[in-house]
């Protein structure tokens, strides 16, 4: 039944994934070891929706009482998501649209998380390119997001740092004017040069395009030559987040009234918990795990060995696993 289930275009029961023009039949690339996966894994785990959409959530929807039914959630869905989908990806060491062959009738699913993925790759580089644009802007003595007087910046700019100017602010007030700060101001008005409407489309901002660019064409040469070079750039892209992650504590809690702020920030709001809200932020703050969009699919179809989490390799038919030991 297995072997069956592993043909298809180009394929065999023996784990092999296609032939050549000369009637040779190529092997599927593989991890180098399970490090590789284990950090590919985690690399999907660990971005932006950690550090920047899981603390809002969290914020939002009753602070440490949201904890309960996140822990919950991720423990009964998350979790048993995870090893049915790492589990499925080894066994059939098929990808995400092509695994479905094992139930044709859900291959809509496949197509549907590859979309889904698409799009956040899209949006998610953008947001990586603003990100280069903020660091590369960063080498200067005077970070330009933090002074007044530059061509972006309006009559109503206010830079809120020690030497913030506060009856300019209450004269601002006294003509109705609202104070920006120095820090939107550089975003909305020199980074993203946002216009009054769409009628105004604006001009095209060359350095965010330069560094878009950019980002595409590092993502390309992270992937072209295949997982096995991906696994060595993971050695890097899935550590250097939690180092980073690990900094920012650091510095987050030695700040002053850094007590205050973390008992503001995780005291307990119970009468949230119930909110139906809540219920749908717990399944958006899960989803940065990366589940349902086919990541953990495809990083489990190209492992072969056999590891005590992953229960349906160890039915797959020995014929197969011998092939690829």
């Amino acid at each position: 039944m297995a072997e069956e289930l592993k043909k298809g275009d180009g394929g065999d029961g023996d784990g092999k994934s296609g032939k050549s023009g000369k009637g040779e039949v190529k092997e599927r690339e593989q991890w180098n070891n399970k490090l590789d996966f284990l950090l590919s894994v985690i690399g999907f785990c660990v971005g932006l929706g950690n550090v920047w959409r899981f603390p809002y959530l969290c914020y939002k929807n009753g602070g440490g009482a949201f904890l309960v039914p996140y822990c919950v959630c991720a423990l009964l869905g998350g979790m048993p998501m995870f090893f049915l989908e790492v589990g499925i990806g080894q066994f059939m060491s098929e990808g995400g649209i092509s695994v479905w062959k094992m139930c044709p009738l859900f291959q809509g699913i496949g197509y549907a998380a590859i979309v889904v993925c698409n799009w956040l790759n899209v949006y998610y580089i953008v947001i990586i390119a603003w990100a280069l644009y903020y660091f590369v802007l960063s080498f200067q003595a005077e970070l330009p997001w933090s002074t007044c007087g530059n061509w972006w910046n309006t009559d109503a700019c206010v830079s809120f740092d020690g030497s913030t100017n506060h009856s300019m602010i209450q004269e601002l007030k006294a003509l109705n004017i609202t104070p920006r700060d120095s820090v939107v101001e550089f975003w909305d008005r020199r980074v993203l040069q946002i216009t009054d409407g769409v009628h105004d489309m604006g001009t095209m901002v060359w350095p965010l395009f330069g560094a878009l660019v950019f980002t595409w064409i590092v993502t390309y040469f992270a992937i072209w030559k295949g997982v096995k070079v991906t696994g060595k750039i993971m050695y890097f892209t899935a550590t250097f987040p939690y180092v980073m992650l690990t900094a920012l504590l650091v510095r987050g809690v030695t700040l002053p009234g850094a007590s205050d702020g973390i008992r503001f920030y995780l005291e307990p709001k119970w009468e949230k918990v119930l909110d139906y809200q809540v219920i749908t932020s717990v399944f958006r703050a899960n989803a940065v795990l990366g589940r349902g969009c086919g990541l953990c699919i495809m990083s489990s179809s190209v492992i072969w060995q056999v590891t005590p989490c992953m229960v349906l390799q160890a039915q797959s038919p020995p014929q197969h696993r011998s092939r690829r030991s």
